[in-house]
């Protein structure tokens, strides 16, 4: 990263800490603003980012590298922490809701009228704030002329960290837990003074166990359809620049973006996890502030960027690796395709066979089938589903995982196969339980025999006619279904060979059916379709500059952090673990005199092949400190089941030092349904 001082940037700025945005009911949000000195003399337009992760601490770092390198570059930026959260009055009590929406559409057309803004307003953010951009954009405010969306989503049932093709993700409750414990921290006192006390019990006993609420929703409701942009892509008018990494979870939406939106519209995928791409990992990192620039330049400030003559999609195709959990950097090359879909992408089918993937259909048995039954143990090394790469959580060799898994290997590759897009595995599959699922991995295995994931598609079976549709399996009847692997630009060198593998179970990446299941896989009606390109001339003329930012904050770290994922086996009791350790330990922020502590743990256990043993829990710390104000909050949650159930516990409490000033606990049953 090239630091660039504000001093050094065309605009010298100014920072304004703390303010509110006034809104109709009499509540307020937070804002933190960097402009240019003279914005009020001579206005300029607004970037906007909406989120609930607290602009004083959590998110303050990043805030100070990008929005202090915009301002420097002419634009007025403010980072608004959403009701009930950081400084914000209120309480948050779900993602995505009618009110946050038709809050941030009242703080663009507040801020459009201030002074220094010009009446032009774009908005830009990764993961929620990317999600509400896209949201908000659908209602089209008049100032709204332009977003930049990274690691989001248009779809929120169908790519999101609650299910994946109808199976249950237990990110659903590793986020859960992460709102349940940014939920419950106060606001700082320096900035609301005495009634930061108020506003924390307010908070405490008003935003709920949301696990509760999206745990209620297993199938694509209603509840999923609001907010979720794919209903009508024509409500979203204004110019879209859609952001993401193919080790991040949300990059199918991008794909689907580009087809149905009829806005100016451009994509750029490279191999990062959930980062925004000057901090990207795994590399390389590029010169996204830059890219940006040009992008609000072109639509907020009518400059001739140039970025319009640009292909439609930017792409990193990835180069073939050893498997491994952590990538710093991915080789490959940047490609380009001038519309999406491409008519350059061409479908090259393998047809499944008896342990193999052949390239030409050949004649077999009409009733020759393969049958699996997979072990819970299936899934211990799939990594997480969104990488956030904050700790090892990429897939491991898959061979640990290909034991207990039905395999289709090619012969060693002629030449190179390069594909960009989703791969399809089409199967006639049979079912001995009503509630079934696949998992599908394909896999590049290397001349020594190690295999690395490629990518990955899951199915619900029940989900087999649509997610809005569930309907469970009859056993013993055959159903043709297409499971659709996640998007990727791959290149698998000559002498590789491909291999698909076939499991009925996935944990705890997703939650297991209620009973262990045998699928029967007719072979003749089932195949792999990959997307397959040829390499253009295109291709040659992607660059992008070094990635650069302003300076973040000064942070002092007083305990180390710790990230790691560790498989704990006990084969006395045959009792697994995977447990995930993200502590980001104890720092203090420095320009404002805060000590922040930041500490979640996950486990993930099963017994033998009990599938009703599967145990998801998770704890919290979250602590702020300054003077002798301290106080902090911890979380847990335990999710397990039966067949016919899950069963929620959760515990909040909240401290002011040593005194406990607050708790509450959570029992709950749900009917499992179709899941």
């Amino acid at each position: 990263m090239r630091w660039r001082d504000v001093e050094s940037l065309p605009h010298p700025i100014e920072t304004i800490e703390h303010f509110e945005i006034p809104l109709a009911d009499g509540q307020h949000l937070a804002a933190r603003l960097w402009r240019p000195r003279d914005a009020e003399q001579r206005p300029v337009p607004a970037i906007v980012e909406y989120l609930p992760y607290r602009k004083r601490d959590l998110t303050r770092a990043r805030d100070d590298m990008n929005h202090a390198w915009f301002a420097g570059h002419g634009y007025a930026c403010i980072r608004i922490d959403m009701r009930g959260s950081g400084e914000a009055e209120g309480v948050l009590r779900d993602q995505y809701r009618e009110q946050e929406l038709d809050d941030g559409v009242q703080a663009i057309n507040w801020i459009a009228k201030q002074r220094w803004c010009n009446g032009r307003v774009g908005m830009m953010g990764i993961s929620w704030g990317g999600f509400n951009a896209l949201q908000i954009a659908a209602l089209r405010p008049e100032p709204l002329q332009a977003i930049i969306t990274s690691c989001s989503t248009d779809d929120l049932y169908r790519d999101n960290m609650h299910y994946m093709g109808g199976c249950l993700l237990t990110d659903n409750l590793s986020e859960s837990t992460t709102m349940f414990s940014v939920n419950s921290c106060p606001p700082d006192p320096a900035l609301v003074g005495e009634r930061w006390r108020e506003m924390w019990m307010e908070r405490l006993r008003g935003s709920g166990l949301w696990l509760d609420t999206w745990l209620r929703h297993q199938w694509r409701d209603e509840y999923w359809r609001h907010g979720s942009v794919c209903e009508d892509y024509s409500q979203v008018q204004c110019p879209v620049m859609a952001v993401g990494g193919w080790a991040d979870g949300f990059t199918n939406a991008i794909f689907r973006l580009l087809e149905h939106l009829e806005t100016p519209r451009q994509a750029l995928i490279g191999p990062w996890g959930h980062k925004y791409p000057h901090e990207g990992i795994p590399g390389p990192a590029i010169g996204f502030l830059q890219e940006a620039l040009r992008w609000w330049d072109r639509w907020l400030k009518d400059k001739d960027t140039g970025i319009e003559s640009e292909p439609m999609l930017r792409a990193w195709m990835q180069d073939s690796v050893p498997p491994t959990t952590f990538y710093r950097e991915r080789p490959g090359r940047w490609v380009a395709e001038q519309h999406w879909p491409s008519p350059r992408i061409e479908p090259t089918q393998f047809w499944l066979a008896s342990g193999h993937l052949l390239r030409t259909e050949r004649e077999t048995d009409a009733q020759a089938t393969e049958h699996i039954q997979s072990p819970l143990s299936v899934g211990l090394f799939a990594g997480k589903w969104c990488s956030y790469t904050a700790a090892p959580d990429l897939p491991h060799d898959q061979r640990e995982e290909d034991g207990g898994a039905l395999i289709f290997q090619s012969a060693p590759l002629q030449e190179d196969l390069e594909f960009l897009g989703a791969p399809l595995l089409d199967l006639a599959i049979t079912a001995d339980q009503p509630t079934a699922m696949v998992a599908v991995r394909l896999s590049d295995v290397a001349p020594d025999d190690k295999a690395t994931r490629v990518t990955y598609g899951l199915l619900n079976l029940n989900h087999r006619e649509g997610n809005s549709h569930p309907k469970p399996m009859v056993p013993g009847e055959e159903q043709r279904v297409r499971v659709v692997l996640n998007n990727v630009a791959q290149t698998i060198p000559a002498g590789h060979r491909l291999r698909v593998s076939i499991s009925t179970s996935y944990w705890p990446l997703v939650w297991a059916p209620p009973r262990p299941t045998r699928v029967s896989i007719r072979l003749r009606d089932s195949a792999l379709t990959l997307p397959s390109r040829q390499p253009q001339a295109l291709d040659q003329a992607v660059r992008f500059e070094d990635p650069e930012a302003t300076p973040p904050c000064q942070i002092t770290q007083l305990e180390e952090p710790e990230h790691n994922w560790l498989v704990h086996r006990d084969l006395a009791r045959d009792l697994s673990t995977l447990e995930v350790v993200k502590d980001e330990g104890r720092y203090r922020i420095e320009d404002v005199d805060l000590e922040v502590t930041d500490r979640t743990w996950d486990w993930y256990t099963y017994q033998g092949d009990d599938f009703l043993s599967l145990r998801g829990e998770t704890e919290s710390e979250r602590g702020f400190a300054r003077g002798d104000w301290r106080v902090s909050t911890t979380t847990r949650t335990v999710l397990t089941c039966d067949e016919d159930n899950f069963y929620i516990h959760a515990e909040l409490n909240a401290w002011e030092g040593d005194k406990r000033v607050f708790s509450e606990n959570w029992d709950t049953r749900i009917p499992r349904d179709n899941v």
